[in-house]
């Protein structure tokens, strides 16, 4: 009998004493296993099927992004289109099932691959598409009533497909768009003008860039296995890791909210992996954590006030999520949530987009097939009071600097607001373009003033024939290059 025994050492120690021994013990151990966190019991939950946006025909793009771009207002969705590439953007609370006729935003001549919201005016959206052009709307008031054809601005500097659109986190007007011409262009929305163009440092496809949190920095992943953190300002690369993953499949890369990055990636194997990394130091990862074999992509969602990660593989049917702290392993995992239905995107909302008083954290809305579901997270507490560790101040709307400014070398923290009696939205301006011509034009220009009509039409011809060599000469060099490894 176990409980007869005795233990001999130190003396004899009686059987109560034994017993509280024993729970002593078991307690570190259980310590010592499961970690304490506020986000430990994080559970997930769709909402009901008449909360659901039903009969919508996702795109079917062949590309890596998410489809899907949410923001306290609206819900933008990429769809099927024919003769041409159309999103849908709907109010929140226009649930159900959407008419096929309901209005779209329908000015690109490609497919649609890449949308994002701008974080300082929640009726703005940028498209990326495949026509090679940017495209940035204006979303009237209370969603579309006809269909929307004409943008506010066209950003033309593109020879091949946009497949990446990115606002940044605090300067008003400052759009960063990738392409698969390998170049990454800064846009100041409000001029219409490319400002800086990032060339030559990418010699593959950019599989994704992201912002640092003041929006300083740029990180990038590339096809050729590397990690570049880039000044775009000075436009100088100022720290890359090669083969941060080994294996060939699309990587993303983030930054953290302490200016780390975190990844995800393949093993040579083609086991999922994130690692986290520091870039001041990027010859070893500070953490790598491998997930499984499966071969979706896996796309990061970061929430910076409670530094939770949420990846969603393109083609799962589950959302995980990790914890980032400065305790080893530094990568904790909490959860999984899971469901029947693979997903084919997802969109993220901003934190001023959620429920406090219901302890939600994060909201997701996942695309199937033919329909957005979204997916409430929420931290289970009794209290009906307000959570202040949950929702600490979080980016606001209102923008820290003017565009001209940042071009100019000035940084700008996010402007935090408490959530602590919701979020009211305030009135958005009109995103009014003011177009300026870029260097060369402005010295046609003066030129025409003293030219007759024939002579300045003939300039502008001139100049159009100047910009296609200039695009013919990239492609040339990008094809001799290319052959030249084919070659070897």
């Amino acid at each position: 009998n176990r409980s007869q025994i005795s233990v001999m050492s130190m003396g004899q120690i009686s059987r109560p004493e034994q017993s509280s021994l024993f729970i002593i013990a078991s307690h570190n151990m259980f310590r010592r296993v499961v970690r304490a966190s506020k986000f430990r019991h994080v559970f997930g939950q769709a909402v009901k099927n008449d909360q659901c946006y039903d009969d919508i025909r996702v795109s079917r793009v062949t590309w890596d992004s998410s489809f899907c771009a949410v923001n306290p207002k609206f819900v933008a969705i990429i769809i099927e289109a024919s003769g041409g590439g159309a999103f849908l953007v709907l109010p929140l609370l226009k649930t159900g099932r959407i008419d096929k006729a309901y209005p779209t935003v329908c000015g690109h001549t490609g497919p649609v691959l890449d949308i994002d919201w701008c974080p300082h005016n929640d009726h703005v959206i940028a498209s990326g598409s495949e026509d090679c052009t940017v495209m940035v709307w204006q979303i009237p008031e209370n969603g579309l009533v006809t269909p929307l054809a004409e943008p506010v601005v066209v950003l033309e500097g593109h020879s091949k497909r946009v497949g990446i659109v990115t606002w940044h986190p605090t300067a008003r007007n400052v759009l960063m768009s990738a392409g698969c011409d390998n170049l990454i262009i800064i846009w100041n929305v409000g001029t219409g003008e490319a400002m800086i163009q990032l060339e030559d440092m990418h010699p593959d496809v950019i599989f994704s860039a992201c912002w640092s949190r003041n929006g300083a920095l740029i990180c990038t992943a590339c096809k050729d296995k590397k990690i570049r953190v880039i000044d775009p300002r000075k436009e100088k690369i100022v720290a890359e890791k090669d083969k941060a993953h080994d294996g060939a499949r699309p990587m993303r890369a983030i930054f953290l909210a302490d200016g780390n990055i975190f990844t995800t990636g393949f093993s040579r194997m083609s086991e999922r992996q994130l690692a986290l990394w520091n870039p001041k130091s990027m010859e070893e990862p500070i953490s790598v954590h491998e997930l499984d074999t499966s071969n979706g992509v896996l796309l990061p969602f970061y929430d910076a006030d409670t530094n939770v990660v949420y990846l969603c593989g393109k083609g799962d049917s589950s959302i995980r999520y990790f914890e980032i702290t400065d305790e080893a392993p530094f990568v904790h995992y909490l959860n999984t949530f899971s469901s029947k239905e693979p997903q084919r995107g997802m969109g993220y909302m901003p934190k001023r987009g959620l429920d406090v008083n219901k302890c939600e954290i994060a909201r997701f809305y996942k695309l199937h097939e033919r329909k957005c579901e979204p997916i409430i997270m929420t931290v289970p507490r009794k209290s009906d009071l307000f959570q202040d560790d949950l929702y600490p101040d979080t980016a606001g709307p209102d923008c820290a600097i003017e565009a001209e400014d940042w071009f100019d070398g000035k940084n700008g923290e996010p402007i935090l607001i408490s959530l602590k009696n919701g979020y009211v939205p305030g009135k958005n301006r009109d995103l009014k373009v003011v177009k300026k011509s870029n260097v060369l034009e402005g010295k046609l220009a003066k030129k025409a003033e003293n030219t007759s009509p024939a002579q300045s039409k003939l300039l502008r011809e001139v100049k159009s024939l100047r910009d296609l060599v200039t695009l013919q000469d990239r492609r040339i060099a990008k094809l001799e290059d290319q052959i030249s490894k084919v070659a070897i």
